[in-house]
């Protein structure tokens, strides 16, 4: 278990988990379903900033994983905002 946080490999399987999770919100629900995409997106976002960082890459992918993510959350409080 040590190993799989030290390697970064558990922010995979967070992101592979949350991607299967829409899928199966898709499915389930319909094409029609309402999804919670900027909540989504905030997340994944982070979620990927987090493993640029661990995974040492340049931190021009991290700022750009963390400004995507900002974006969407951003736009996740301007819709919540606009239907109060």
């Amino acid at each position: 278990m040590n190993e799989l946080f030290l390697s970064g490999h558990v922010i995979d399987l967070v992101i592979g988990v949350l991607l299967v999770e829409v899928l199966v919100v898709r499915v389930w629900l319909g094409r029609h379903s309402a999804l919670p995409g900027p909540t989504l997106l905030a997340g994944l976002g982070l979620l990927f900033a987090w493993r640029f960082a661990q995974a040492g890459w340049a931190w021009g992918y991290v700022a750009f994983a963390l400004t995507a993510a900002g974006a969407a959350h951003g736009w996740d409080l301007w819709r919540q905002w606009r239907t109060r």
